[in-house]
This record gives structure tokens, sequence and C-alpha cells, in this order.
């Protein structure tokens, strides 16, 4: 179950089963609706309005669910109003609107990716996908799908890039790494 409280009183306001066990990736909120989803013995994505009240689970007051392909480790990413998630631990990935839960990348294999435990990050019109084998995917945001680069740093990662700024900062096994255009 995943569960909202007021924060000041600590009072639950609302609550929603269907997920599956072990839910590890962080929920993301988008106009006043959280997005959670988990990806182990199973699949599932509920959208629910912070507004709502009381058990929530496969009532009306869900803004829209999802079944397919949802996360175990990964978090999903939120950026312009698209939700981008892998499948499981996997490199295949699924883009819906975050509105409406509408398909925009439907499960959509990532090339040169094999295992992923580092969640999605953006900036500027882009999506950085990095895997265990060390490989970092750029992808041009939203659809049609279109890799933008390939950049293999040869060491595992399962840490998520951190941006700051203009730089990405990438977690090995052994080295951090941090790219950037030269001033």
């Amino acid at each position: 179950r995943i569960r909202g409280y007021n924060a000041a009183t600590g009072e639950e306001l609302w609550q929603c089963g269907g997920l599956t066990v072990n839910a590890i990736p962080s929920p993301v909120v988008h106009d006043g609706v959280a997005l959670c989803m988990t990806g182990r013995r199973g699949n599932a994505l509920v959208a629910v309005p912070l507004s709502a009240r009381g058990d929530v689970t496969d009532t009306d007051q869900l803004a829209w669910t999802y079944d397919r392909g949802t996360p175990y480790v990964p978090s999903p990413l939120l950026y312009e109003g698209l939700v981008y998630f892998l499948a499981g631990n996997s490199a295949i990935l699924t883009c819906l609107n975050a509105a409406d839960g509408e398909v925009v990348l439907d499960r959509q294999r990532l090339p040169d990716l094999k295992n992923v435990y580092a969640s999605p990050v953006a900036a500027d019109g882009r999506v950085y996908l990095t895997s265990r084998e060390g490989v970092c995917l750029v992808i041009k945001a939203g659809a049609p799908f279109e890799v933008l680069a390939t950049n293999d740093l040869e060491e595992p990662i399962d840490a998520s890039p951190a941006l700051v700024g203009k730089r990405i900062y990438l977690r090995g096994g052994e080295h951090l790494y941090c790219i950037a255009e030269q001033e």
C-alpha cells in the first residue's frame, strides 16, 4: 500500500493498494497527482490525486492506472509533462503522458544497454540512461525515439547520474566522472 499523510498533523489522508511487493521506485508528482509504481513480480502504476481521501484502491478517485513494463529498482523520470520508466531493471523504456497515462513510447528497447539500476535524468531536451555495464545512452526527450549519443565508460554504474548546472556527474565502480563542455 501507498499512503498520503497530512505533514502537519500526521493524519492519514488516503491509501491505495494494488502495487507489487518490494516497492523501490520513488513516486513523482505531476499537477497534484502522485505517480507511484512497482515492477517486481508484476507491474503496477497508480496515479493518485493528492486531494483523494480514504481507501482509493480500484476507485474512480484514481486519475489513471497502467500495468505494463514498470520498474523494479530505477525511479521514474518526470520531465516536460512526460513520465519515463524502465521495465524491471531492463533496458526497455516506456514514456507516458503524466496527465492522462497516454502512451508516448511503448516498451522501446534501448540499444547498447542491458541492466539498469540507475534512475534516468533529463536536461535540455535530453534523457540520460545509464546501465550497470557502464554505458550512458542519451536520447531525445519525447517522441519519436531518437538516440543522440552512446558513451561507454567501461566500468559498472549503479548510481543515478547527478546534474549540476551544465555538468553531469557519474559515479562508477572505481571512478567519479564529470562531463561538461570545455569553457
